[in-house]
């Protein structure tokens, strides 16, 4: 109701991950919704107003389910994808950009803290270019929120160790097909979680009904999934299956992982 009424019926058209798409200021913006971590506005581009924009919808969504104190905000930033240099352009996808919004990483850092003051933020996910340690690792030291490591990480074990060690984040999106096994992605868990960070596990593009995420991130006490908007079938079945089958589906890979002592 909330986008309708701000954007007309064709803002609630559905993007690729099951959340809704309306022209803000003709930007495109990630938003998500903790602690279950699912989509309400689809796509990836961080310019700031926008940014502002999104959030104040989001927020005024919150507040009329009436659970302000249980329904936290988490962004998707995907900063990689719009660095440039040591810069990040905030206009990148603008149709008239001027060329001349570039923040630096301390920039970057001052409008995190600024949004986090400013609204119930939980969760961002890479804040950062994946080669920019040095900011992750200052904004991650201020304590404001958790901290995930996408493509700071993409699940792999020696830039997970080099994560630990220098504090660039406090925790791990899990891709499994990223990583490329199940074993290998059990493995890295195990990382973060004597590392005593988060795990989110997290869908890819070109997703099914195939509901076999939702059952590992129950086994691995995870905590956290992120599986689009529960807006297109193959979302809201993750979504359902922990409820549905939690104990017959789960359990057996429950008692793998304590066979094979993965977190002893």
């Amino acid at each position: 109701a909330v986008i309708t009424e701000k954007y007309g019926a064709n803002g609630c058209n559905v993007g690729e991950d099951g959340g809704f798409v309306p022209d803000i200021s003709r930007q495109v913006l990630p938003l998500c919704l903790t602690i279950l971590v699912f989509h309400i506005i689809d796509q990836r581009a961080l310019p700031l107003t926008p940014v502002r924009e999104g959030l104040d919808i989001v927020r005024e969504a919150i507040g009329r389910t009436g659970y302000n104190d249980k329904i936290k905000i988490g962004i998707g930033v995907a900063a990689t994808e719009f660095c440039i240099g040591t810069k990040y352009d905030l206009e990148f996808k603008s149709p008239n950009k001027s060329g001349q919004n570039f923040k630096s990483g301390e920039d970057m850092i001052q409008m995190y803290k600024d949004l986090c003051i400013d609204y119930p933020i939980a969760s961002i996910e890479d804040p950062f270019d994946k080669e920019d340690w040095e900011h992750s690792k200052r904004f991650c030291g201020l304590g404001l929120c958790q901290v995930v490591g996408d493509d700071l990480l993409m699940s792999n074990p020696k830039r997970i160790e080099r994560a630990i060690h220098e504090s660039a984040c406090n925790s791990l999106l899990l891709k499994i097909n990223q990583i490329g096994t199940v074993t290998e992605a059990v493995d890295v868990v195990k990382m973060a979680k004597e590392a005593h960070w988060g795990v989110v596990v997290s869908q890819r593009f070109g997703e099914t009904n195939d509901c076999f995420i939702a059952d590992l991130a129950v086994a691995l006490g995870a905590g956290q999934i992120k599986a689009g908007a529960p807006c297109l079938g193959e979302r809201v079945a993750k979504y359902n299956q922990p409820n549905a089958t939690a104990r017959p589906v789960v359990e057996p890979v429950r008692s793998l992982v304590r066979r094979s002592n993965w977190f002893n």
